[in-house]
């Protein structure tokens, strides 16, 4: 792949920076254009904070930003983070099928960093409560490395998560939802003002719900209570305080299925999507979560202001589960042996982020200036265990039998199963991160010039006795230009960098390295006058250097580099009575290995491990679950003056083929095939509703058709289930 590079791009954006920030003009120019930021319905919306950090119109950013409102995650019935994110240009939400554990998506073939509220929001894995979509006011999807900003990060961009906020209207709602596989589910949400002058704002938002899945045995029950409070003190100040008390109880609804009755054909047949492969009533996902968060908001004077966001979020999560290592059938091509694993995990974690906004002009340059110090202390704890019969057996002399017939299952016949008391306990971790940015968005006339640059220097020591502290540094920037033409159309061209600490040691020995990974983006912008339309296209090239990717339990590698390119265009169309959103990406990814994972593969062939062989690089390979070729479209009507209040939409989801990650080796001198295809896949959404007085009334209906898929395979061997037809039916009552 030829590659774009631009020679210095560091200094490039320190120079711009420094030049930008001479003298205040002697006069105060005002902008007495009125911004729209949300289209009448409240769908489209025309600003995001995420990709500069200020509220910056998305037709003025040279970065790729898609938003998702309230509105629109309501109006496509998305009952968490993943199916909300569904329709958006360069995502594949739910490349691992249906997972009550988390939310995961790839964009531009790589998984992005959860943020809430500008604040990240995971650190490590299965140790917090997953975000409820009722308390979302609107997610932002930033695209492309984003380190410049936020620090640590991947390249394939961050996923921020706006929660609802009081305001000065009082009004609320109650909804009672009900669904197949059992699902049973109340929320409310109710703002008020708790003075006579206003300036004091109280809002409360709740949930409770039963419900089951698609996966035999596994449930997913949830309750979260989030009160607010806003307090404008003065014209100047305000302080704004969110809360969030959260329990999720679930199991393992993702069950790694072997390639072989999902992929590949099987003497039995297709494997049912509906087969748990765990022990029911011994298997669990119950996780717990409180988090506070405290915003200042404070005017300096008319051009300057500062901003302080800080968080203390504490959770912990038990996880117990069987699965097949690897996933494989037996010799009678129906059973597997499961394995146990075990691990109580937790999670206390501060975080915080101080932000100096100005407005600066410099004769005909409006300099809007971001400076910030940011802060990041997590302490994580994991301790876990995982036993195979063979271990069992070495270990207390106990033959465990952990069959498991997938085609007609017998469970509780395993004699055996670990408890609380056998997990060992293992040293946590503290990793702190500490970092400094400035961004400066230059306009002169039409001219947009935006650069940042950023220092981050990051911690990481374990709890135990004698350990050793590691410390990780990066620079990183994202130069920018943008020119905006009288007629809505705004073509860009931008720079980025990411920065991604990769924390422990391999299992296998050896520390991994930090993922870097830059990006080159060309692309176009267009909101036509007198519209409500909102069209964004780009051009991508990425590379993305020391992947990790999780070979076996006891193996980790970090290939060599990973190249991806790729085009996307997205459409938000609103018309009178119809509103479309519509998303085409195109994505190529090649990943390479390094000498050295290539050694120590070929150690573990050379020790018997041949299960591993495939493994052994001696060329390229798209990225596993990323689609080539990904289109989604949704079209909702409401006849506003032929028969008001109704409403329909429907859209389709079409995602391409995927491949596993492995590669066509030759080993020895011996040609073998191991790359595996999954198959495309088109599904279709649909909603109907009824709006009248203070009731609206929903039915949702995902994958109209029940189609079963498999959204992706892996070079491991497991395959994933994607979203059988799922129904929902929601009555709102508003006060």
């Amino acid at each position: 792949m030829k590659k774009l590079k631009l020679k210095y791009p560091k200094l490039l954006a320190a120079s711009l920076i420094a030049l930008s920030g001479n003298t205040l003009a002697d006069d105060i120019k005002q902008d007495d254009i009125e911004k729209i930021t949300v289209s009448p319905t409240g769908l489209i919306s025309y600003v995001s904070a995420s990709a500069s950090k200020s509220d910056t119109p998305i037709i003025e950013s040279p970065v790729s930003v898609s938003v998702l409102t309230s509105e629109r995650i309501q109006a496509l019935g998305a009952e968490n983070l993943q199916e909300a994110i569904g329709y958006v240009a360069g995502v594949f939400n739910g490349p691992y099928g249906v997972d009550t554990r988390g939310d995961w998506a790839n964009i531009r073939g790589v998984a992005p960093v959860q943020y809430l509220d500008g604040l990240q929001l995971m650190f490590g894995y299965y140790n917090n409560a997953r975000p409820n979509t009722y308390n979302m006011e609107r997610i932002e999807i930033l695209k492309g490395p984003s380190s410049m900003l936020y620090g640590q990060g991947s390249t394939g961009g961050i996923i921020n998560i706006v929660t609802k906020r009081p305001h000065a209207q009082t009004e609320g709602e109650i909804i009672a939802q009900v669904g197949n596989f059992g699902r049973k589910q109340i929320a409310g949400d109710f703002n008020t003002t708790l003075t006579d002058n206003g300036s004091v704002e109280a809002r409360f938002v709740g949930l409770y719900r039963e419900s089951g899945t698609q996966t035999d045995f596994v449930d997913n029950d949830a309750t979260f209570f989030a009160p607010s409070l806003a307090w404008h003190i003065n014209d100047s100040t305000s302080i704004t305080v969110l809360a969030n008390i959260q329990k999720n109880k679930s199991g393992s609804s993702t069950q790694f299925f072997p390639h072989e009755g999902t992929l590949l054909p099987a003497e039995h047949g297709q494997i049912d999507s509906r087969r748990f492969v765990s022990e029911p009533g011994w298997d669990k996902y119950d996780t717990e979560q409180n988090a506070v968060t405290l915003i200042l908001d404070h005017a300096l004077n008319e051009d300057f202001s500062i901003s302080w966001s800080s968080r203390y979020l504490e959770s912990e999560a038990i996880y117990r589960t069987m699965y097949a290592w690897p996933p494989k059938f037996q010799d009678d091509k129906r059973s597997i042996e499961r394995n146990f694993s075990l691990q109580d995990a937790s999670s206390d974690t501060i975080t915080s982020d101080l932000q100096l906004h100005g407005l600066i002009y410099t004769g005909d340059l409006e300099h809007k200036l971001v400076v910030g110090l940011d802060y990041q202390n997590a302490d994580t704890d994991t301790d876990r265990l995982y036993l195979t019969p063979a271990s069992i057996k070495a270990a207390i002399g106990l033959d465990v039998n952990t069959s498991l017939d997938l085609y007609n299952p017998e469970y509780g016949k395993t004699g055996f199963l670990p408890t609380t008391a056998l997990i060992p306990d293992t040293p946590g971790k503290n990793d702190r991160q500490l970092g400094f940015y400035i961004q400066d968005t230059i306009k002169y006339d039409n001219w947009v010039f935006n650069a940042a640059l950023r220092r981050d220097k990051v911690k990481s020591q374990s709890d135990a006795v004698n350990s050793v502290k590691t410390t990780q540094s990066a620079t990183t920037g994202r130069l920018g230009i943008l020119y905006s033409f009288e007629n809505g159309i705004a073509p860009y061209a931008s720079y980025s960098e990411s920065f991604l600490p990769i924390y422990g040691s391999r299992p296998q020995g050896g520390d991994f390295k930090p993922q870097e990974g830059e990006q080159v983006e060309v692309g176009v912008k267009f909101q036509p006058q007198g519209t409500e339309h909102l069209i964004t296209a780009s051009y991508f090239d990425i590379t993305d250097k020391n992947k990790k990717r999780v070979v076996s339990p006891e193996v980790t590698v970090q290939d060599g580099s990973v190249d991806i390119e790729g085009f996307e265009v997205e459409a938000q169309l609103e018309f009178d009575q119809f509103d479309v959103y519509s998303a085409y990406a195109y994505t190529k990814s090649e990943q390479e290995t390094s000498d050295k994972t290539l050694a120590e593969l070929v150690q573990l062939y050379a020790s018997g491990q041949t299960s591993y062989l495939s493994q052994a690089l001696t060329d390229t390979a798209p990225l596993s679950a990323t689609p080539k070729h990904m289109l989604n479209t949704w079209i909702t009507y409401r006849p506003e003056q032929s028969f008001e209040g109704f409403k329909v939409g429907a859209g389709f989801r079409y995602v391409g083929e995927t491949y596993d990650g492995s590669r066509d080796i030759t080993f020895m001198g011996q040609a073998i095939n191991t790359r595996k295809v999954t198959d495309s896949y088109t599904l279709f959404d649909f909603m109907i509703g009824y709006e009248f007085d203070n009731i609206d009334i929903n039915l949702n209906v995902k994958n109209l058709s029940d189609k079963t898929v498999v959204t992706s395979c892996l070079y491991r061997g497991d395959c994933f289930y994607g979203q059988r037809r799922t129904v929902t039916a929601n009555i709102k009552y508003k006060f």
